[in-house]
């Protein structure tokens, strides 16, 4: 199997991750963020949430707090752009997102091309707008719609691994816990199905869609 050329290990792996809305990107890529953290501590980390209240503001850096403990260097930056209305409001999302260029990273985490959201659609949209020569790994969310994919890059966890995000996600989103499909037994199941796609030796994995990747 071919490995990932990543930064050598006295360099720093820069990562930057997207996320709409405050639960998005322990959702969609936590595990993975907490298995590369187990393996490399020179890790810096961009956390860029684009849509929050005041109160899911609080819970957004303490999750991130949580997920990123380990990191080298961290930045966790929460806005305020309208729940629902980001397509609306393009222009300022755009050159907000824009800001981000100069942290060039070397790995970037975003939403799916193809997400039934509309606000995750034009994260990603504007994720390849911005970073044209980058590794861009886009995440899947599971939700009522339905727009689960065939996706094509697969992040085996292990047991520890797996169990942690979930409980990160659990702890981390109270104010989320009366919608009835924020439950564990999502993220595990989604978890389990993407596990059993790739062979994962304890049988859960995170899976990605990846346009462009040069080994």
């Amino acid at each position: 199997m071919l490995a990932l050329a990543l930064p050598s290990p006295s360099a720093p792996l820069k990562i930057l991750c997207l996320g709409s809305h405050s639960d998005d990107i322990e959702i969609g890529c936590g595990g993975t963020i907490l298995r590369l953290l187990s393996q490399n501590r020179n890790i810096e980390v961009v956390w860029v949430v684009f849509s929050s209240t005041k109160d899911r503001e609080q819970e957004a850096r303490t999750s991130a707090a949580m997920f990123l403990e380990h990191a080298a260097k961290k930045e966790v930056i929460v806005s305020d752009f309208r729940d629902g209305f980001f397509p609306f409001d393009g222009t300022r999302v755009k050159d907000f997102l824009e800001g981000f260029k100069p942290v060039s990273p070397d790995v970037i985490f975003t939403h799916h091309r193809k997400d039934a959201h509309q606000d995750h659609r034009l994260i990603a949209e504007l994720t390849w707008n911005t970073f044209r020569d980058h590794l861009i790994m886009e995440y899947e969310i599971p939700k009522y719609d339905g727009d689960l994919g065939q996706p094509n890059l697969f992040v085996p966890l292990e047991k520890e691994t797996y169990q942690q995000k979930v409980k990160y996600v659990i702890d981390g989103f109270p104010s989320q816990h009366s919608k009835r499909w924020f439950e564990q037994e999502t993220f595990l199941a989604l978890m389990r199905l993407r596990g059993m796609e790739c062979v994962a030796p304890s049988g859960y994995a995170e899976a990605f869609y990846c346009r462009k990747l040069v080994l």
